[in-house]
């Protein structure tokens, strides 16, 4: 490539990434315009401006509780999958490789069902006697930890294919380590970046999740995304400035997380 085809092609890999950055960014764009309109109907832009739909919201008990009850079921599903899923990786990958196929085929198992196929078979299982559930944050902390197993997984096992376990085991083994030392401070500290990913993408698609939550606890334990299909037929200023709020938090939370990874790597 001549000099002169040079600066044409980066010219052209930069109007690319920019025309893709637009079209992602405008629908958000236009929904936070609409979220902080007065009134917005034949005109080309509102007729005012403001963010009394973002103090109706924020100061809404209702949609407070639902906040409340996402991340707890959230945070809930995940901690559970992490207990879990780390010791049976480590076990997997160091006791028992030739396990890792078959592995990879159970764990993927929770998305070959419908949700709404899995949620009917649960009402009948949960729905009455000595372990009925149904209506409580109990089932869907159970529900959401399956969902969440493939994504901790898939992001933790590339990691431990990166870190090379058995020889970060053995040279563990060298220096005096027990097993359960050497899993402990040498290979879950290189394990962070694998999980933090793991963790993130899991609570992202948790967090939005509707269909488990509307059918297996509904308004009885009213959800984020249960109380936005119940808003519907509210204000669309209203339910805007739900949906920008709900982004503004995994985007900074997503935020956070990276800028805590970054700071342990220094």
């Amino acid at each position: 490539m001549s000099r002169a085809e040079a600066p044409a092609s980066s010219l052209y890999h930069r109007v690319v990434v920019w025309l893709l950055f637009l079209i992602l960014v405008l629908p958000l764009a236009g929904t936070f315009l609409y979220s902080i309109a007065t009134s917005w109907s034949a005109t080309l832009l509102p007729s005012g401006l403001t963010f009394d739909w973002y103090r109706q919201l924020w100061a809404d008990p209702r949609f407070l509780n639902a906040f409340g009850h996402s991340l707890i079921v959230c945070v809930g599903a995940l901690i559970f999958a992490t207990v879990l899923i780390l010791p049976l990786l480590f076990v997997v990958h160091y006791h028992f490789p030739k396990l890792d196929g078959v592995m990879n085929v159970l764990i993927l198992l929770p998305f070959a069902v419908p949700p709404v196929v899995s949620s009917v078979g649960l009402l009948q299982l949960y729905g009455s006697g000595p372990l009925a559930m149904t209506g409580t944050p109990w089932i869907l902390i159970g529900c959401y930890f399956t969902v969440a197993l493939p994504f901790m997984y898939r992001a933790i096992t590339n990691n431990l294919q990166a870190i090379n376990l058995r020889d970060l085991m053995d040279a563990a083994h060298l220096l005096g380590a027990s097993t359960w030392q050497a899993a402990l401070f040498v290979v879950l500290p290189n394990l962070r970046k694998g999980l933090m990913i793991a963790l993130l993408l899991s609570f992202s698609f948790l967090f939005g999740e509707f269909v488990f939550a509307n059918l297996l606890v509904g308004t009885q334990y009213e959800t984020l995304q249960v109380y936005l299909n119940n808003m519907r037929n509210s204000s669309g200023h209203f339910n805007s400035a739900l949906v920008i709020s709900y982004f503004f938090f995994v985007l900074v939370l997503t935020w956070v997380a990276t800028l805590l990874n970054k700071d342990k790597d220094r």
